[in-house]
């Protein structure tokens, strides 16, 4: 495994959209959804077509009710038997105490009085946070405030107390919940998993019901949060008249690497403080207040390849210090994980003329033409809003252009990694956070969450906005600074 110590400046070079691997599977779905789509069509064509001649020509009844059993079966039926809704109702966002602030400045001057780093890796990190797309006004927790940092047992549990306790009170207050209401607990931090685990501690801290379904996720990375909420989809199918609270963050006083290998300091200068906590519910009088009804879920993993296996992994140096590694073979795993996902994604979702132009174009690939382009399809036809992984401002870039995006549906994502940097996998919601405080998104506009992460992972989620965003602006992690964004200099700088 070849280590990142070469790199000098951006934490993740560009070739993120650059692989071409396709698996038999991922053909098979999109054609399997290319042929409904030509199933629908037709039947669509051939009840119009039996109803204009029975008209022209006087023919038996039988003919028209043979073609209205034929339109009932594909497009009213199918949908009425489909599984009920999934709302989501409300989240919150930590908005981090001033006293947490970590400009580049003094972050620099306290890991050269650590004592632990040699002068090459301050420097090391210097570039990286130059280069970053973080803004110096992103947050570390107390812990990592102290010379030397504090990584012990007893101030991460104090970290989750400040960053799990806050959101959870918050979104109690918002939806006006008692915690005794909640029937479905999901709690996700990869790094940290004490025992009692944190849904424990959440538990006992709100007096939560003996019968609650609690669930703590580990070591699942920063696509975690989505993939909470795809446990929670889960649940809610077979648990009527339930309320669910996904609680998402990353305790990051236990992932401090003091060491001086340059893989594993990465994280040091990239990940910072933030956490999540989100109610969705299959309550349908939830509806006339809930913010979006969930459309679609999917998740994508290549843990069965060595290679992208060990891509990401958390392991000990030569000195015996643990930290997390990230090796180049990240930025090819991470592309063929993301291409998986689009390409089943879009089976689902997207027109049929894009689909059969990306279908085309992946047989072409296979069987015809392996140096071929694989046709990336449109999906702005079909989405407005694009929630995007904040694991560094190249990353944000080779993902948005992979996808045809602008510059204003990369907008939250740089925005959100500029003011609080990379929280895992929180900071999906602090975009989607920063969509509601721009009032951009609409009543039947559909918003893409996509979060990655190691294993690696690749979690997608489509919600459907059913109802106004008004006031959002002055709520939540972006009320006192909004007004201040976009900077435009984010977008401008490479």
């Amino acid at each position: 495994m070849e280590p990142l110590s070469k790199l000098s400046h951006d934490p993740l070079p560009k070739a993120i959209t650059t692989t071409t691997t396709f698996h038999s599977g991922l053909f098979s779905k999109l054609l399997h959804s290319t042929l409904w789509e030509l199933v629908r069509f037709s039947v669509l064509l051939l009840v119009t077509s039996i109803q204009v001649l029975s008209l022209l020509h006087g023919w038996n009844p039988i003919f028209h009710l043979l073609s209205l059993t034929c339109f009932f079966l594909v497009f009213i039926l199918k949908p009425l038997l489909s599984k009920p809704h999934v709302y989501l109702v409300d989240f919150s966002c930590l908005k981090p105490p001033n006293f947490c602030r970590a400009p580049f400045s003094s972050f620099l001057e306290h890991t050269s009085m650590f004592g632990s780093f040699d002068r090459e890796s301050i420097d090391f990190m210097a570039k990286i946070l130059a280069s970053s797309g973080l803004g110096e006004q992103t947050y570390l927790p107390p812990a990592l405030h102290y010379i030397p940092p504090l990584t012990d047992l007893q101030e991460s549990i104090k970290e989750v107390h400040m960053v799990l306790f806050h959101v959870m009170e918050d979104l109690l207050s918002k939806t006006k919940l008692s915690p005794r209401d909640i029937d479905i607990l999901i709690i996700n931090c990869s790094g940290f998993c004490p025992s009692p685990s944190l849904s424990s501690i959440i538990i006992n801290k709100y007096s939560m019901r003996n019968d609650i379904k609690s669930f703590n996720l580990s070591g699942m990375g920063c696509s975690a949060g989505i993939l909470g909420v795809h446990l929670a989809q889960n649940l809610l199918k077979v648990h009527k008249n339930t309320y669910a609270v996904v609680l998402s963050t990353e305790i990051l006083s236990t992932g401090w690497y003091p060491g001086n290998e340059r893989p594993k300091l990465l994280l040091n200068c990239l990940f910072r403080m933030g956490s999540a906590a989100i109610l969705l519910t299959n309550k349908e009088e939830a509806k006339k207040t809930s913010k979006y009804r969930l459309l679609h879920t999917l998740r994508i993993q290549r843990a069965f390849d060595d290679k992208a296996y060990r891509s990401a992994i958390r392991e000990e140096d030569s000195n015996g210090i643990t930290g997390f590694t990230l090796s180049r073979d990240i930025l090819q795993a991470a592309g063929e994980t993301l291409r998986s996902n689009i390409t089943i994604l879009g089976s689902s979702m997207l027109p049929f003329l894009e689909k059969f132009r990306h279908g085309v174009s992946i047989f072409r690939k296979r069987f015809i033409h392996k140096s071929a382009e694989v046709y990336v399809p449109e999906f702005r036809t079909v989405i407005q809003h694009f929630v995007l992984p904040t694991s560094g401002r190249s990353v944000i870039k080779e993902i948005g252009k992979g996808l045809k995006l602008g510059e204003g549906e990369m907008e939250a994502a740089l925005m959100t990694l500029q003011r609080f940097g990379n929280q895992s996998s929180s900071s999906l919601w602090y975009e989607l956070a920063y969509m509601e405080a721009k009032e951009r998104v609409k009543k039947g506009d559909k918003v893409w969450q996509l979060g990655m992460g190691s294993g690696p992972k690749c979690g997608t989620v489509v919600w459907e906005c059913i109802r106004s965003m008004v006031g959002e602006s002055t709520k939540g992690p972006w009320a006192d600074c909004i007004d201040k964004y976009p900077i435009l200099a984010v977008h401008q700088d490479n």
